[in-house]
């Protein structure tokens, strides 16, 4: 059944509760990437164009309990400047008499920002109660947290089976857009997967890996694909525990998977170590793999070359540290710089680095979910998006 979207939503004169996903970056009570509260912005714009009062849910952080640390009034403010009108924001805690009250007194057309819904010890609970409390709020509800959907929780799922609802302009674009990733994708599809751990995303590559032409893998990930080959990869991050896993994922597409043949290795895990190439499967025993190396960076770019279909998620390398992002920047600008191809990029670091490379505009889609991108694309039924169906 496919989802439910906003044009099947009645919502003229009606109060719409709208869960969207403000877990944004705060650092000394201001916002260091507001990317998440620009995204959420058409589907506010669709729904006060037709006469509702918007009422936001979003979590941010992981408080226990109430903490004034994770309180969203930065998020107001900054909300409040990108709509361009007041936005009331209701510091209470969102299930409380004094929130229902404050919601009843909205003006018709409206728009409110809740207190951080993890306040409520239930929430991640999925607790039957505060789901009953938070629809009381609402005469109808709209997800568009796509970050959130892979979360059985009151705010995400629990509202919706309690109310008439749709997903919003964002998640609908998202579902959409990594779903041409797993359903007929254009051939050459290549996925270039990075970051720490085979293990974050084991599963994301084996649901993939029948569907892709190659993939291109690198960060600390393939630290332990390369020492599963008997290569000595020296201090290198690696998960033992996964090693008879890339055996066999080698073993049985080994024409598909592309480790880096060289390695930019520090002495030490810190911007100012010393750096040395090494080939990656002979990396000194005091030296560790940081990013990948110039070799690699020009054969990761020639195996993207004539790509129809790309996937990008996780860095290079420590792209953290501006002396071990050079892969990760080599990465972005090949992808940006492909012709004709359709490209989506998910994962913070990805994300970032797309954004400083300053060709985000050249890519077909961000998005703007990391574990709910990642797993949609293991195959996965996201709680939040099948409670829209």
């Amino acid at each position: 059944m496919p989802m439910k979207t906003l044009e099947s939503l009645e919502v003229q004169g009606k109060r719409v509760l709208v869960r969207v996903d403000y877990n944004v970056p705060i650092e000394g009570g201001v916002i260091q990437d507001d990317t998440r509260i620009t995204a959420s912005l058409p589907t506010l714009h669709k729904l006060l164009e037709r006469g509702a009062t918007v009422i936001l849910m979003s979590h941010l952080g992981r408080p226990k309990g109430v903490d004034d640390a994770y309180r969203l009034a930065p998020v107001a403010a900054r909300l409040e400047e990108v709509l361009g009108r007041k936005v009331f924001y209701i510091s209470s805690k969102p299930a409380s008499d004094e929130t229902a009250r404050a919601v009843q007194q909205l003006e018709p057309g409206s728009v409110a920002l809740l207190e951080n819904v993890r306040f409520e010890s239930g929430e991640e609970k999925n607790d039957p109660e505060l789901n009953r409390k938070l629809a009381q709020l609402g005469d109808a509800f709209v997800l568009d947290a796509f970050g959130s959907a892979h979360r059985a929780h009151s705010s995400v799922s629990g509202v919706a089976g309690l109310l008439p609802h749709a997903g919003g302009l964002l998640l609908e674009a998202e579902v959409k857009a990594l779903g041409k990733l797993t359903e007929h994708p254009i051939s050459p599809y290549v996925v270039v997967i990075g970051g720490a751990k085979v293990s974050d995303k084991l599963k994301v590559i084996e649901n993939l890996l029948p569907k892709v032409d190659r993939m291109l893998i690198g960060g600390g990930m393939a630290y332990t694909f390369v020492k599963a080959q008997g290569g000595q990869i020296g201090k290198s991050i690696h998960e033992d525990d996964f090693l008879d896993t890339a055996r066999r994922l080698l073993g049985t597409y080994a024409s598909k998977i592309v480790l880096p043949s060289d390695t930019l290795a520090g002495d030490s895990f810190s911007n100012d170590a010393k750096l040395e190439v090494f080939p990656t499967n002979a990396i000194p025993e005091d030296w560790e793999g940081m990013d990948i190396g110039p070799e690699s960076r020009k054969a990761f770019a020639a195996a993207l070359e004539g790509a129809k279909t790309v996937f990008w998620n996780g860095p290079m390398g420590v792209f953290e540290f501006e002396n071990f992002a050079g892969g990760t920047n080599a990465v972005a600008t090949a992808v940006a710089n492909l012709q004709g191809a359709y490209t989506v990029i998910g994962g913070g670091d990805s994300v970032s680095a797309i954004h400083q490379s300053g060709q985000a505009d050249k890519i077909s889609h961000i998005s703007t979910g990391g574990g709910a991108s990642l797993e949609l694309l293991e195959g996965k039924v996201l709680p939040g998006v099948a409670a829209l169906e």
